[in-house]
């Protein structure tokens, strides 16, 4: 199959043309300098001739949307429905990475994949949008992949802050009132492979870590790899710690679309930070 990988030069895009790559697939990254997602006639162009087009291009600057909605949702929503559209008209297949911030954060149990959506930020809103653009205009080929807290080797994340901010300050505070699960972007794309490959119906699927922590846990584990002591991080609460977008205080998704699949979920978040710890804090 031939693959079009937008975002590609993004932390997960670059996971997901490694992975391809190393797997025998024939891959067209296109970046935000060779495709702008928001013009439908690049879109169909770029979209010629691929069987899969996984897009990974994405507004994520999610404080920075509360202020630019419009220019958010022109990347969040009306790209992935140009996307949908030229894939349909392809025929190809479309996986549309998508997010917990779609959720309003109230749960106390995971969301499943068909659990209403209920977004409380501009980001939010604006993935949900691109959610709903996809299913409508590709209802049968679609793949919406939900992920959360990554993290990753090629580009900015909690992880490397942590670690930075730890060795220079001595001492970091971290909120330890909102709950998810920490997600290697490795771990993504393998994920987003192995449904593509195993023809994995139309639908909803989320691709998280197994179990659950806060950040202020998982700071202490980053703190740790980074072979300096966990003490130095101090739990703090979102309330002292106000930022423009409001946060999910629970963000931990279900994987029950994977489970009646027979696909394996990614594994435990702590097991799956060990081995990315060396290559994410190099």
């Amino acid at each position: 199959m031939k693959w079009l990988v937008t975002g590609s030069n993004g932390m997960l895009g670059t996971d997901l043309v490694e992975v391809l790559r190393s797997g025998g697939e024939e891959v067209t990254p296109a970046t935000r300098g060779t495709l702008d997602v928001t013009d439908g006639a690049a879109v169909r162009a770029a979209v010629t001739g691929h069987d899969v087009v996984v897009n990974a291009a994405a507004w994520t600057a999610v404080d920075e949307a509360e202020e630019h909605e419009a220019e958010a949702a022109a990347v969040n929503a009306e790209g992935p429905r140009l996307l949908a559209a030229a894939a349909r008209e392809q025929g190809a297949r479309l996986v549309q990475v998508s997010t917990d911030y779609v959720f309003d954060g109230s749960a106390r149990e995971p969301y499943a994949e068909d659990a209403p959506t209920a977004p409380v930020s501009a980001y939010g809103r604006t993935k949900s949008a691109g959610e709903q653009a996809v299913r409508a205009e590709l209802p049968g080929r679609h793949l919406l992949v939900r992920t959360a807290w990554l993290y990753g080797a090629h580009g900015g994340c909690f992880p490397r802050t942590i670690a930075r901010v730890a060795r220079e300050r001595g001492e970091v505070s971290v909120v330890d009132d909102q709950v998810g699960q920490p997600t290697w972007t490795r771990d993504v794309a393998d994920l987003v492979v192995r449904l593509v490959l195993g023809g994995a119906p139309a639908g909803t699927y989320h691709a998280t870590s197994s179990g659950q922590c806060s950040w202020f846990d998982f700071a202490r584990a980053v703190v740790a790899a980074a072979g300096l002591d966990p003490s130095v991080v101090r739990a703090t609460t979102s309330e002292a710690f106000v930022r423009p977008a409001p946060r999910p205080s629970y963000s931990v998704l279900g994987h029950h679309a994977l489970h009646r699949l027979g696909i394996a979920p990614i594994a435990g978040w702590e097991q799956r930070w060990r081995a990315a710890a060396p290559l994410v804090l190099a």
